[in-house]
Order: structure tokens, then sequence, then C-alpha cells
């Protein structure tokens, strides 16, 4: 705005009155400094307020008649005094400070961050009597810095996350691909050596027990994989039913026995005198536990200590499985529980493994409303793996179920029917638990397991579902609608492993569902679990 421009806009001068220049350019200048958004304050060279605008009382929160005649450090941190004289002394020397950006305090104890330029002020013989200073607010400036900053920050992030979860992925990969060929390797070896003439009956035994042993590790591999999986996608769903806890427990044990005796450790338990009845599924439960367990036995030098301890503590059953193994280490434990996560220190003590079978403990016990957390002293001072579950009691069973079987005697063996067309298959089970101890009976069609039931009475029933007359869910529906047939175990077992047979059996009755080919470890595992015996485990 031009001098001209701003005369035009004043009251008009008396004919009489001459109004200089200078009068103008003082008017044009006040007017100026008063209207700015800027704070816009002169002071002498000793650091006192000479001229405050509207602007600072803006900014600052000062009236001009409060800031007049006060020294300038009423605006200045304390930590800044320092800077207010470097300023003042080049000022002295003449020199202009270009924008600086600094913080000044306002009247309501505020910081705010400034954009500060300072000139030096002369008098009409050009020495210096003071400053002039303009400072603009910033603090939108600094705000969306600091918000491109955090910005920038996130996308860093997000960049190593995303590389770090590639790197994961290629690592997991290729430990996926050393897991499966790990297995492939004896079988094929021993498929080759049984090809050779003059094998002995005794070295075709040991080759059998081989490749049962391969293909169970790699049948967990991919078991605990699919998992994993459903866990992720959230399409795993629990069948819980009234489970007593050291039936789950005990189950746990039988799976992990091989591991713990394979390394000579030595397993201690503690558990509650009187029984502890949980609601929930007894099968996901026991992996949890006996992945606890393996876990535990890997990562544990051979003749080590092992103790499971379950007990109540308030409205939560907790049970600790601690051991004296190579422990965790600092680093470790914020991602013990992640996707894939071995320590590269226990990768020597291990015996193989994807890394996912902490993720499957964590991923099982939230599904069951629980927790899960693990603690260490460090490498080498042993590990404890502490599961937290609500103790839900379910509601008391009628007092008419019991008008089937009498309940299992401890150590006297079951009576179990086994329901198959397959008749091979059903003598062989048969004579597999026979020999374990229980009283068998076995029936080829529908028609007749219901009557042998019926009359037999027994424990449990391991049922094929496809059979002749009437399939496996409609004999589990008769059986439960008998009086009798209410407290008998029903155990589904069948070629159909999808999750909707699994729920269609569960949907018929049955309490627990198979799929084949079994091993018969599972079986005996299974009715273990289902006996008073199985309670006392040691």
């Amino acid at each position: 705005m031009s001098a001209h421009d701003v005369s035009a806009d004043l009251p008009p001068v008396p004919p009489s009155i001459e109004a200089p220049d200078s009068f103008i350019r003082q008017a044009l200048l006040a007017a100026i400094v008063e209207s700015s958004d800027d704070a816009i304050v002169s002071k002498t060279l000793q650091g006192r307020i000479l001229s405050w605008n509207a602007g600072a009382s803006r900014i600052f929160g000062y009236t001009a008649a409060e800031a007049i005649g006060q020294p300038i450090t009423m605006i200045i941190p304390p930590e800044l005094l320092a800077e207010e004289q470097r300023i003042l002394d080049q000022v002295r020397r003449g020199q202009r400070i270009e924008h600086f950006d600094t913080i000044r305090i306002a009247k309501d104890g505020r910081r705010i961050p400034i954009s500060l330029a300072v000139s030096p002020v002369r008098d009409s013989n050009g020495t210096i009597v003071g400053a002039s200073k303009v400072a603009r607010d910033i603090s939108d400036r600094k705000a969306a810095e600091q918000a491109l900053r955090e910005s920038a920050e996130r996308l860093r992030a997000s960049e190593e996350a995303l590389r770090d979860a590639d790197r994961r992925k290629d690592e997991f990969l290729a430990l996926l691909a050393h897991e499966l060929r790990n297995p492939l390797a004896p079988i094929r070896y021993t498929l080759a050596a049984n090809r050779k003439s003059g094998r002995t009956p005794e070295q075709r035994k040991r080759a059998e027990e081989i490749i049962e042993r391969q293909v169970a590790h790699m049948s967990r591999l991919l078991d605990d994989l699919l998992d994993v999986s459903r866990i992720t996608r959230s399409t795993l769903e629990l069948k819980k039913s009234p489970t007593e806890l050291t039936s789950v427990i005990g189950s746990a044990i039988e799976t992990a026995r091989p591991v713990l005796d394979s390394k000579r450790h030595n397993l201690s338990l503690d558990l509650p005198k009187h029984a502890v009845r949980l609601e929930v599924d007894p099968v996901r439960l026991s992996q949890v536990f006996s992945n606890l367990l393996i876990n535990a036995a890997k990562y544990t030098d051979p003749g080590g200590h092992i103790q499971l301890r379950a007990a109540r503590e308030g409205s939560d059953i907790v049970v600790t499985i601690r051991d004296n193994g190579i422990g965790i280490s600092a680093d470790m434990m914020p991602r013990l529980f992640a996707m894939f996560s071995q320590a590269q220190a226990a990768l020597g003590r291990s015996e193989g493994g994807l890394g996912i079978g902490l993720s499957l403990v964590r991923g099982l016990v939230t599904l069951h409303g629980g927790s899960v957390e693990a603690r260490s002293d460090g490498p080498g001072c042993g590990s404890e793996f502490t599961v937290r579950l609500p103790a839900r009691t379910p509601p008391e069973e009628p007092a008419d179920i019991d008008e089937g079987a009498d309940a299992p005697v401890a150590g006297a063996g079951m009576k179990i029917l086994v329901v198959d067309d397959n008749r091979d298959a059903a003598d062989t089970c048969a004579a597999l638990l026979e020999l374990s101890g229980h009283h068998v009976q076995t029936a080829y069609t529908g028609r007749h397991a219901f009557e042998l039931a019926e009359s037999f009475r027994p424990h449990a029933v391991l049922m094929d579902i496809g059979l002749p007359d009437f399939d496996g869910y409609q004999l589990a529906a008769k059986v439960r609608a008998a009086p009798w047939g209410r407290a008998i175990i029903l155990i589904a077992v069948t070629g159909w492993g999808q999750e909707e047979d699994r729920r269609r059996a569960f949907d018929a009755g049955c309490d627990h569902h198979l799929t084949k080919p079994i091993a018969a470890e599972t079986v005996e595992a299974l009715l273990l679990s289902l006996q008073p015996a199985s309670r006392g485990i040691k």
C-alpha cells in the first residue's frame, strides 16, 4: 500500500494546515503495526519493552498497559534467557537476526512456538538505541510438522513391519521345506532298503516303526498349520462339554510321554485333591497342555525336571508348567507367542518344528476365555508357563442319567462296544482294546449295535459313521434317546474330517470325533483319559 493510498483514506486536512510527509509516513507505519497479526515489539538495549501492538496482545495475552515498561524476559522461558542476551549483543553490533524458531511463554503459561526476526533501531544520528522484533505464532506449522514426522515414522514402521513379515515368511517357508524334507529322507531310505533281498523280519519291523514315526511327525506339522490357520481366520469352533481337569491333563501327558521318556525327564504332578469340572473342549485343552509339556521337554537337557501344578485361585483354574531348561532371553520374551518364532539359541536344542506351538497354545486358551503367560529369569534359568482358565462350573447332570452302564472302576478296564461294517477293522480294534485290559464286544450294523448297547450297557462306543442299515449319526441319536444311553460316551470314527462333519457328529450326541486313519495310541490315550485311573498319572 502506497503513502498516496493511505492519505486518501485519512480525514481531509484543513486548507490552513499543511500536512507534512513525515506525518503521513508515521500514521501509515502506526496503522500497519497495529493491524498486523504478528507481534511487533520494540525494546531498549537493556531489554525493557517500549511498544506492544495488538498482535502481541493476541499472541501473548498481555495488554499494552501490562507489557510496556516490563522486561522482555516476562515472555522468555528461563532456559532461554541466554538466547535473549545473545540477541541483544548482536543488535548492539548492528546485526539483523532473520527468522529463527524459538519458544516464548504466554500470560497463561502456554509455551508458544514462534518465528522471530530482530532488527536494530537507530536514532537520527545513526546510533543504535534499541531493537524491534517481529514474532509470528507458528503453532499450526509446528503441529503440521509434528504430524508429518509422526506420519513418516508410522510409514517407516509399517515398511519395517512389512520387511520383517517378508523376512519371517521367507524364513518360515525355508523352515517348512526343511521340516517336511527331514521325514522324507528316512522314509525313502527305509523303502529302498526294504526292496533289497535278505531283509529279516526284525529289520522290516524296525523299518515300519521308522516310517510310522516320520508319518506321525509330518501329520503333527500339518495339523498344527491347519489349527493355526483356523484360529487366525476365526473358523475354529470349540466343542465344549462338562470335563474333569485331571482327565484333560492325563490325556496331555500321554501325548507328551514319548518325548518325555526319550529325554529321560522326571515329571512331577501337583493336582487338586477334589475333582475340578470345567465347561471346555477337552481335546483342544489337552492339546494346549501337551504342547506346553512337549515344549518344556524339547528345551530341557536330558534328565531334566518338569513340574505340572494345577490349582484353583479365586475364580480361576491355574495350570503351571515349570522346567529347568535353557530359559528364555529378555529379547525373545515379547515375541515368544508370535507365529513362527523360535529363539536362535534354542534351535540347536529343539527336535524341530515350525515355531507355531506357542502361538497355537495362546489361540486355543484365548478361545476358552483364558490367558497364558511365560516367565523366565533368563538363559539357563528354566521357564514357566501359566495358563489361567475361568472356573465356570457346568450344570449338574440330571439324577436319572445313571440308568445306563455302571461307572468304570479305576484300573479295571472299560466296557467298550466297537461298531464298524468293515469286519477286519472292527475285529482288530477289538483285539487291541482287549489286550489293553478292556471288555469289548463288536457289531457290524447299526441295528445290531443298538441291540448290543441295550444289553451290554457299555461305558463307551467306538462307532463308524458309514453303516449299511442306518448311519452312525442315527445310531448316536437312538442311543441318546434311550434312558440307559444318556451317560454312554459316544466316539465317532470316520474318514470325514471337515468341520461340518465334526459339528454333525456332536449335534447327533457324540462326545468325541476321530478322523481315520487313527493311530492306536490315540484311541488308547482317549480311553485312558476317560478312566478314573487317569487322574493319578505320575
